[in-house]
């Protein structure tokens, strides 16, 4: 597997002048609240009292999953590609949402199981056309975990490159949210029950059916595995390129904003290789997948926005933006008490 650099933010002597900074602003201590928290963060992330935002990126990762055969999602196996021809045709949600905040969008074939045109604006990283069926067995080999983590990478020195220094990552993959709660229930000890969900839209009965297959696919899976043999038994490739794509961005320091359920949890395994990769995130919001709060608090996460959101795709993360924007604004655009001659009053 690729080595990574990824070096806690903490420092005392730099939290310490931009917390001061914070709190000789124009305003009561504490006032601006959660906008004070993030411009900390935020300022220990770029190792600066002035901290920017440029180019904001949002990475789309597609991917098929084998388990869809099971049933376990409302939706069929094409909406995948599907909708991601109507992403690149911009008029999905999170295109309106990129083109409101003005982020650049990349989108990215991990492994949909489709031909895409050329020349439709895709970034063709296709590892197989969808994962295979982890209720029998691996849903990926070692060997395509560790192209999904380095292809991930890639992406991001892409965007890098181009002077991005704030990143969301959004997915598309029927059934990726039946990945996503068996990552969530081995790596965090929560009943799995409690982390399965109506995914895009199941009822009560379809729920319990989707429990029913993923208990098996687990009961398949007994014993203790290691980190590695976690993300490869469950894994879809989109959300494998994720977890590599958000370990170069703290590597980077780049800001990372989480989107929704599937994007938390590939945080939370990209966590299990690397720890200080969660000094490098921001939670964009607490979606309405059930499981998604427990996860948010198993991770002492506090999500900027609750919206009801579960449409994926980075939407959440991208709607939050411009929260962040103000607490960058807020060091940079607010003057101080000393240069305003106005008493400290507080």
């Amino acid at each position: 597997m690729r080595k990574f650099t990824i070096q806690h933010t903490a420092d005392a002597g730099l939290e310490k002048a931009v917390a001061d900074k914070i709190d000789n602003l124009t305003k009561p201590k504490g006032s601006l609240g959660r906008l004070e928290e993030l411009a900390l963060q935020i300022g220990l992330i770029q190792r600066s009292l002035c901290p920017m935002l440029h180019h904001p990126c949002n990475i789309l990762f597609a991917a098929d999953h084998g388990i869809v055969e099971e049933g376990v999602s409302l939706s069929p196996k094409e909406i995948t590609w599907q909708q991601i021809g109507n992403i690149l045709r911009g008029g999905a949600g999170i295109n309106y949402l990129c083109r409101q905040h003005g982020f650049e969008l990349l989108v990215v074939d991990a492994g949909v199981d489709y031909d895409f045109p050329p020349a439709r604006g895709i970034l063709d990283m296709k590892i197989r056309k969808g994962t295979r069926n982890f209720l029998y067995g691996d849903a990926m080999t070692s060997e395509e975990m560790n192209r999904c983590i380095e292809y991930g990478a890639q992406c991001v020195d892409r965007i890098y490159a181009q002077g991005c220094n704030i990143v969301s990552f959004g997915e598309m993959g029927i059934a990726n949210t039946s990945a996503s709660a068996l990552w969530m229930h081995f790596f965090t000890g929560i009943p799995l029950r409690q982390c399965v969900g109506a995914g895009s839209g199941l009822d009560s009965a379809g729920v319990e059916r989707k429990y029913q297959i993923l208990r098996r696919a687990a009961d398949n899976f007994s014993g203790l595995h290691g980190v590695e043999e976690i993300l490869c038994r469950f894994g879809g490739y989109e959300m494998m390129m994720a977890v590599g794509g958000m370990l170069r961005a703290a590597e980077l320091r780049l800001v990372i904003l989480v989107d929704g359920f599937i994007m938390t949890n590939c945080l939370l395994a990209a966590s299990r290789l690397y720890p200080a990769v969660t000094d490098y995130a921001v939670f964009g919001h607490q979606g309405d997948e059930s499981g998604h709060r427990l996860l948010l608090e198993y991770l002492h996460a506090k999500p900027l926005l609750c919206l009801g959101l579960r449409l994926g795709e980075g939407s959440g993360a991208v709607c939050a933006y411009p929260i962040v924007d103000s607490a960058v604004r807020m060091m940079n655009e607010m003057d101080t008490f000393s240069n305003a001659s106005i008493t400290k009053y507080f």
